[in-house]
């Protein structure tokens, strides 16, 4: 019996998750340049394109892209929606910096619950629950969970570097922010890494560009800032 009903979920997952490739997603596609300042070994200023767009059979690919002389970051995650839910396929991160290449590379297998990823060359798989996301797809799953009026605390569970991690996030409060688009009232996300941790990560959401991510920012221990705010954007 056991066996049986173990059967009957997988299929009722795998089911739902191929229907939900075919759904028009929650979130109308886009693309939106944010003027960023990235500091990967040294201070970068430029633009970052951040994308949601159509692939093949019926996905969506959820993209940021910054480049720059001697540095650039890729990151994309293929997701599916199943109502409200982001449902990742594949994920692959590839930066290069000064000829030096990192590469992470994920591939979800929802109907044996389970994700295989190959990171540097070193090949790992794991056994994952409903819901994980990963390192990108879980900004659009909060965005959704905002858009629903959820008030948080907000758990999201990551498939990164052979195990699962856990992001909590938190609204601190509602800020206004003035960008190139103008000034927009926004509510503050911080990720809760505990009272001892030393990175920092904000997310200002703006719930009049439907719950757009309008400011990113992250500061390292070491002092290294990540940061992003909107200059313009598009919707389809």
């Amino acid at each position: 019996m056991p066996s049986l009903f173990r059967v009957l979920l997988v299929s009722a997952l795998f089911t739902s998750t191929q229907a939900a490739a075919s759904k028009i997603p929650p979130v109308p596609p886009f693309k939106a340049i944010y003027a960023s300042e990235w500091d990967a070994g040294i201070a970068l200023k430029g633009e970052v394109e951040r994308s949601l767009s159509s692939a093949p059979d019926g996905q969506w690919l959820f993209r940021t892209y910054a480049s720059a002389f001697i540095a650039s970051i890729d990151e994309k995650s293929t997701v599916t929606f199943n109502d409200s839910s982001v449902v990742p396929q594949k994920y692959h991160y590839k930066k290069l910096v000064l000829g030096k290449k990192r590469e992470a590379k994920l591939a979800f297998n929802w109907p044996g619950m389970s994700v295989k990823n190959n990171v540097d060359d070193k090949p790992w798989k794991m056994e994952i629950p409903t819901n994980t996301q990963d390192k990108l797809s879980y900004q659009l799953q909060m965005r959704l969970d905002l858009k629903a009026g959820k008030k948080g605390p907000f758990n999201y569970k990551i498939a990164d570097g052979g195990r699962l991690k856990e992001y909590d996030f938190k609204i601190i409060g509602s800020e206004k922010i003035q960008s190139p688009l103008g000034e927009f009232d926004t509510i503050k996300v911080e990720m809760d890494r505990g009272p001892k941790a030393s990175r920092k990560t904000y997310i200002w959401y703006a719930p009049s560009l439907d719950y757009m991510i309008i400011k990113l920012k992250q500061i390292e221990g070491d002092g290294k800032v990540y940061a992003l705010k909107l200059k313009s954007m598009e919707t389809f």
